[in-house]
C-alpha cells in the first residue's frame, strides 16, 4: 500500500484533533491566552453565565452578601437592555460583570464579522449601563476558534475559561449537583494539607455556575442556588476566599 495514501488520512484526524483540543477544552491555549485558574489556592472564583435573571439573581446577590462574596456575571447583551437595573445592583454590590456576547450563539461556527457583533453588542450594553465596558470575557459553551479571543482583546478584555463546570443547566436533582461541586472541597482540603510544606503555593478553582438561561429570562435556576446554600458554610470553613476574575489573578 502507498504510505502516502495512508499519512493523508492520519494528518487530517490529527489537524481535527487538535482544531478540537483547542476549540472545546478548557484550558487549551492554542486560539489565544484565557485564564483557567486563580493565582492562589485559596482563591474560589465564582462565576455566574446567561444572565441577568430576574427570577434568580437577586436571590444570589443575598446569598453572596451573607457570605461577603464576590463573584463575576457574565451576561447577555439583549437581557442586560431588558433589566438594566438588576445589572446596576449586581455591580453595585461589588460583583464583575462580563461579556457573554449579545445572543449566546456558538462562535465557533461564526466567521470574524460576525463574531464582532456579537460582541460589540454586549460591550455597548454593558457600558452604556454601568458608564465602564466590562474587562472580563466568556465565550458560550466555552467554544472558540481562531477569531474569538483576539475579538475580546480589542475590546479590552480578558477571556476567562473554567476549572469546574458541574451542569447546572441539565434537570438533575439538587442533591447531584451538589456532588457535582464536591471537588472545590476537595481541591480546599488537599492544599490545606499540604500549605506547610516549603515552597508550597499553587493555584484555585474557577467554579462556572449559570443564574440565567440564554433563551428565555425568568428561567428557574433554584437548584444551583439550592447547591450554594449547602456549599457555601462549607467552603468557608475551609477559609476560602470568593474573589472576582479580577481578584484572582491579581
Amino acid at each position: 500500500m502507498n504510505p502516502f495514501l495512508v499519512s493523508v488520512p492520519a494528518a487530517v484526524a490529527a489537524t481535527a484533533g487538535v482544531a478540537a483540543y483547542g476549540a472545546f477544552f478548557p484550558r487549551s491555549q492554542l486560539f489565544g491566552r484565557t485564564i483557567c485558574r486563580t493565582n492562589s489556592p485559596r482563591k474560589l472564583a465564582i462565576t455566574f453565565d446567561d444572565g441577568p435573571n430576574p427570577a434568580i439573581t437577586p436571590k444570589l446577590l443575598d446569598l453572596l452578601d451573607r457570605y461577603q462574596a464576590k463573584a463575576t456575571f457574565f451576561v447577555i447583551g439583549r437581557f442586560v437592555r431588558e433589566c438594566p437595573d438588576l445589572v446596576k445592583e449586581t455591580a453595585a454590590r461589588g460583583h464583575a460583570i462580563g461579556n457573554h456576547t449579545e445572543s449566546h450563539q456558538n462562535l465557533f461556527k461564526l466567521g470574524p464579522s460576525q463574531i464582532t457583533v456579537e460582541l460589540r453588542l454586549c460591550h455597548h450594553a454593558i457600558a452604556n449601563t454601568l458608564g465602564a465596558p466590562a474587562k472580563w470575557f466568556r465565550p458560550p459553551y466555552g467554544f472558540r476558534n481562531p477569531w474569538v479571543i483576539p475579538t475580546a482583546t480589542s475590546l479590552g478584555c480578558r477571556t476567562a475559561m473554567f476549572t469546574l463546570i458541574p451542569g447546572d443547566w441539565l434537570e438533575r436533582p439538587v442533591e447531584w449537583l451538589i456532588q457535582r461541586m464536591q471537588p472545590i472541597a476537595t481541591h480546599a482540603e488537599h492544599n490545606a494539607n499540604n500549605a506547610s510544606k516549603a515552597g508550597a503555593g499553587g493555584t484555585g478553582d474557577i467554579l462556572c455556575l449559570h443564574d440565567g438561561y440564554h433563551k428565555e429570562l425568568n428561567y428557574d435556576r433554584t437548584r444551583t442556588l439550592a447547591a450554594l446554600e449547602h456549599w457555601f458554610p462549607r467552603w468557608h470553613d475551609l477559609r476560602l476566599q470568593f474573589v472576582t476574575m479580577d481578584e484572582a489573578v491579581r
